[in-house]
């Protein structure tokens, strides 16, 4: 079957729309022009079929290497039969395929190679054969080899059953049969090691665990193997032997009338043991690692996209406050284009007065539309200095935010940010990102390893070539959504744009700074190795405000700027008057202008993109509000309300900023009255949120809290719980 056809089955998409994806992707195009800007060729399929189909190509194409290269090894060896050689072409699974070419894969010196050398292959062909005639002592006797190393017939029985043993467990049936039932019947029992229990750790749910394979979350089996690596558990695949073993003598069709069952039952008993059962563990371990790991990174990716693809305050002068309580609070002041202006550095623990006399001078100076303050240690106590300042000056019209620090210390000491300012000190370069963030998160964001950022499940856990290429998908997927001001983009946003990637991001930044702004998009041409190719996957992501024509500035690709200025022109008006002109854009009959080359959905675009040019897909920006009374983990009391931020949502729940300096957890038994599978299902990164705290336990730092609107009000009680002792319940769920 080609690879298309089953991509289309299995998938169920059209195939002419798969055919169409594999012809796009192979002629170079990439995912987010195709989903954008070939929706006619493709049946509109969006971004997520496109990779799913792009991945699944590779796989096939990869799959069919490996098969091509097994079936020359086998036919090298002389042992190609049409038989297995039909059953290597059948194999739909890479597991599949490397459990036929086991038996033939080249293999280290085993017990049962070492019995092979010694003659006895054809006495376990025997043993296997179970024949009803003949005794297997008396045939035993035949292979007594004193110069083979066989002395005896226990001996010769012996390196036949290892012989034996060996052949079972490398049975594609066998294999498989075995793979299902630990995938099935498996029980995951986790243990705590030999004194490892004297003192609280994270794990203690886990010191004498049993799950089902089956029913085991990501974050579960990432914990306990996290566990096991710090050296405070160790955790096996329990399965119940007996039940594997008839599996197995059912499959080998033991023949309890034939005298050489007994030794055939014993090689079984033996291989499975010995060599199926650690074997197949091992690749239960695997699979769950690789189900977990798939499971955290969609999880990690959810959460960078909704945060990468937050509210940005837009084109306004900032204050951006890095707080320190030991080196000072680092102000740094931004245009509305994001260029830094300047820089003070305050002391409000050192000398109160002087710090809000210099902070107030720098506003006056600066005049902001808002301060962004980082939320890291010191940052509650800084933004109420600000919040006191402004209202005691009649400055209300001045917003003061908090900021995400995550990834800021990244940046400061990044390549990019020596590059932007060689001149500043680490802590102003953090202040001037954390200003830059509140104007536009994605812009600034783009800028930090996005695993840096800090909204992922077991990110350090999971496979990192995985992790990374799915993060560079959700940023580029982002930037492409949102669209890029060429004239002001940083080479770091630039080069997440279709088709143009980290070295022309750089050329096209030294072109702007030798030449000036670009007038146009075409003028990207003028830009050494930017070519036509290049400049088709591009354009339409590019923004280009008030340059040369009207659609520049617009999602429309300029490939389609004929057909706009066509539809200006038989309506008898100017193109620039038609841009934003509802009435007249209403008027448009678009089966008019339905050919061979466009066709409605390309139409019903470029209508939406006249009627909003340049249109910012994200929120409204709107501020958040924490309580001005509650500043550590230690002014919370059981049972009070606070608003809070939804920083990271994980499989088993979302944890929320609520502006102490630790976020707290609700659990997902916790975010809604009615029943979900899934955190993602009601909340994202980026939220904003009314909670209820649970619990609270000072000495691990944790607090538990709802979302719930219906819940049974809380005893009453001092408002604040003890930590729980070592074997307390776990008012946090199944971490």
């Amino acid at each position: 079957m080609k690879p298309t056809h089953q991509i289309a089955s299995e998938l169920a998409l059209p195939l002419t729309a798969v055919e169409a994806v594999a012809g796009l992707l192979k002629e170079g195009n990439t995912v987010p022009f195709i989903a954008r800007y070939r929706k006619e060729a493709t049946g509109n399929l969006d971004e997520v079929q496109i990779r799913t189909i792009q991945e699944r190509l590779l796989y096939l194409h990869e799959f069919g290497e490996r098969r091509a290269t097994i079936l020359a090894s086998i036919e090298s060896q002389g042992k190609l039969t049409d038989a297995l050689k039909e059953a290597i072409l059948a194999c739909a699974t890479k597991t599949a395929l490397e459990d036929l070419y086991l038996p033939y894969k080249p293999k280290r010196r085993t017990r049962a190679a070492i019995a092979r050398e010694k003659g006895l292959e054809p006495l376990a062909l025997r043993l296997l054969e179970q024949p009803l005639q003949g005794q297997p002592e008396k045939e035993a006797e035949s292979f007594i080899n004193a110069e083979k190393g066989v002395a005896s017939i226990e001996e010769a029985l012996a390196g036949a059953q290892d012989i034996a043993a060996e052949i079972v467990s490398e049975r594609a049936d066998i294999r498989t049969e075995m793979r299902e039932a630990f995938a099935s019947d498996g029980i995951l029992v986790s243990k705590v090691l030999e004194g490892k229990d004297k003192v609280p750790t994270k794990f203690e749910q886990y010191y004498d665990y049993r799950e089902k394979v089956s029913q085991i979350p990501s974050h579960r089996y990432l914990a306990i193997r996290r566990g096991e690596n710090e050296g405070i558990l160790d955790f096996h695949i329990e399965m119940e032997l007996e039940s594997i073993l008839n599996r197995i003598r059912s499959l080998c069709k033991l023949k309890q009338a034939s005298h050489f069952a007994k030794y055939l039952d014993a090689a079984i008993q033996d291989s499975c043991k010995r060599l199926l059962m650690p074997s197949l563990e091992t690749d239960c371990r695997v699979e769950l690692k690789l189900k977990s790991d798939r499971a955290a990174v969609d999880i990690f990716a959810e959460n960078l996209r909704n945060l990468l693809l937050s509210s940005p305050l837009g084109g306004r002068s900032v204050i951006g406050i890095d707080p320190g309580l030991r080196t000072g609070c680092k102000c740094a002041a931004v245009d509305d284009t994001g260029k830094y202006l300047d820089t003070v550095t305050i002391f409000p623990t050192q000398n109160s007065s002087k710090a809000e006399r210099d902070l107030l001078a720098f506003i006056a100076k600066h005049r902001p539309y808002a301060i962004g303050i980082g939320n890291g240690t010191g940052g509650r106590e800084t933004e109420s200095l600000v919040r006191k300042l402004l209202v005691e000056h009649n400055l209300k019209d001045i917003i003061a935010v908090q900021v995400s620090e995550a990834g800021a210390s990244v940046y400061s000491a990044s390549d990019i940010a020596r590059e932007e300012f060689p001149d500043l000190d680490l802590t102003i370069r953090g202040a001037i990102s954390i200003a830059r963030r509140l104007q536009d998160p994605l812009a600034e964001l783009v800028k930090v390893d996005p695993k840096a950022i800090g909204v992922g499940q077991y990110q350090h856990d999971v496979f990192q070539p995985l992790l990374q290429e799915k993060l560079d998908e959700v940023v580029e997927s982002c930037v492409n959504r949102v669209g890029v001001e060429l004239n002001t983009a940083s080479a770091p946003l630039l080069s997440r744009v279709a088709g143009i990637g980290p070295s022309l991001a750089l050329k096209i930044v030294k072109h702007r700074e030798q030449h000036g702004a670009f007038r146009s998009r075409k003028a990207l041409l003028d830009v050494l190795g930017l070519g036509p190719r290049t400049f088709q996957q591009a354009a339409g992501f590019l923004r280009v405000r008030g340059g040369e024509h009207p659609l520049d500035a617009s999602a429309v690709h300029p490939e389609r700027y004929e057909l706009v200025e066509t539809i200006a022109k038989e309506m008898s008006v100017p193109l620039q008057d038609l841009i934003a002109n509802q009435t007249l854009i209403q008027k448009i009959d678009i089966k008019r202008y339905i050919d061979a080359t466009v066709g409605s959905l390309t139409l019903q675009d470029i209508i939406s993109e006249l009627q909003k040019p340049g249109r910012d897909p994200r929120a409204i920006f709107e501020r958040p509000a924490f309580r001005d009374d509650v500043l550590e983990i230690n002014d919370l009391k059981i049972g009070m309300k606070l608003e809070g931020i939804v920083t990271n949502v994980t499989a088993f729940g979302a944890f929320v900023d609520i502006g102490v300096h630790q976020d707290g957890l609700i659990h997902i038994s916790e975010l809604t009255d009615r029943f979900i599978r899934d955190p993602s299902e009601v909340v994202r990164a980026g939220d904003k949120i009314k909670v209820e705290v649970l619990t609270v336990d000072c000495e691990r730092k944790r607090i538990a809290l709802s979302a719930k609107q219906n819940r049974t009000p809380p005893k009453a009680n001092s408002g604040q719980i003890k930590p729980r002792d070592k074997f307390g319940a776990n008012p946090f769920g199944k971490l």
